[in-house]
């Protein structure tokens, strides 16, 4: 029987986060090593980005989930800076951060648009537990 995806996994939001770390650990493989701390911190909080919402969906409470939610937008910020400065310093090319940038814009529109789903759900009382029956996000309108 084959595991099926958590409800988390299903949101474009969520995708454009792995694809954020994907592309960040990419890029930050050609840089030189006397940026190694630069490289340590991108590639943490493109990592805790998407930790973070694994984490706090699982914890089961509305209230975590979208704490979770709003770290994770602290943490694609940092990066966010990071990837400003990476381009002001020519350390990537004007795709990779026209890539970057769209990719972090996206996710941070939508994780808001999302918690203001998930503050709407909470009031009308539609939040399950996850990982019992009602292990489901809510639906797009």
């Amino acid at each position: 029987m084959a595991n099926r995806p958590a409800a988390y996994e299903k949101l474009i939001f969520y995708r454009d986060i792995c694809e954020i770390r994907r592309l960040v650990c990419r890029i930050t493989d050609r840089f030189p090593k006397s940026h190694i701390r630069l490289v340590s911190q991108m590639r943490a909080a493109a990592r805790s980005a998407k930790q973070n919402i694994r984490e706090f969906y699982r914890r089961g409470s509305l209230g975590e989930f979208i704490q979770g939610i709003h770290i994770s937008q602290g943490s694609l910020a940092e990066l966010s800076g990071d990837v400003d400065d990476c381009r002001e310093d020519s350390l990537i090319t004007a795709e990779e951060f026209r890539e970057l940038s769209s990719l972090l814009r996206r996710a941070d529109f939508m994780m808001g648009r999302f918690i203001h789903a998930l503050y709407r759900l909470e009031k009308a009382g539609g939040w399950k537990t996850p990982g019992r029956r009602g292990d489901r996000l809510p639906a797009r309108r």
